[in-house]
């Protein structure tokens, strides 16, 4: 919450702006976790005044509840908004979901590993998790549903889908972009019965900027 009366000295460079404030937030939080993103090093890391940070939220409480935000808009609306994409097929339609986790400007990894770190030490966090975790797997199963998958077996694929990646999240796996794109067709397979297309698989390599070797 902005500081009242002071809406039009919101954007004084002696205070910075609320877009900045909560960015250096968000690169202590992936930095170095909760705990880190206090108001005295982060005025500090941006070279503002602590009193500053009240210009534009209430108290450190407000600055968390944005950060919540910004990785539920980001991560939660992403896999929302990809599983409902145009698909002419339910083998491209897992592609679009699968964009997400080739593609950190749709859906932020490391985001997601600190929000469920956080949520280790913070019950109401720890619920969070658990609303978009139902949020994102109800999103994939309906996509499934679009192409005819029953109920429950659209919530068990759904789970794949989801759950594989989620793992792959929490365990800090790394793996080559090489590597993942041979397994993709696999997966796919595994998920909806057919391998997807060349042609699919040709979009899906010219999104991600991938050329097979």
């Amino acid at each position: 919450m902005a500081h009242p009366n002071k809406q039009n000295d919101l954007e004084n460079p002696a205070r910075g702006t609320a877009d900045a404030w909560l960015e250096g937030a968000f690169e202590l939080f992936l930095e170095s976790g909760i705990d880190s993103v206090r108001i005295l090093p982060l005025a500090k890391k941006l070279g503002q005044s602590r009193t500053s940070f009240y210009w534009f939220f209430q108290d450190r409480e407000a600055l968390l509840d944005a950060l919540v935000g910004r990785w539920r808009e980001k991560n939660t609306g992403s896999i929302v908004r990809q599983a409902g994409a145009y698909a002419d097929s339910l083998q491209e339609a897992v592609l679009n979901v699968t964009d997400c986790w080739f593609d950190q400007a749709i859906f932020d990894a490391r985001l997601e590993f600190a929000m469920r770190s956080w949520a280790l030490q913070s019950a109401p966090i720890a619920a969070e998790i658990e609303t978009a975790d139902a949020q994102r797997i109800a999103a994939i199963a309906d996509m499934f549903r679009r192409f005819g998958v029953i109920d429950l077996t659209a919530d068990v694929c759904s789970r794949g889908l989801y759950l594989i990646q989620i793992g792959y999240i929490s365990m800090q796996i790394s793996e080559d972009t090489g590597t993942r794109m041979k397994r993709l067709p696999e997966y796919v397979r595994l998920l909806t019965q057919h391998p997807p297309l060349q042609k699919e698989m040709d979009r899906f390599h010219a999104r991600h900027g991938y050329v097979p070797g």
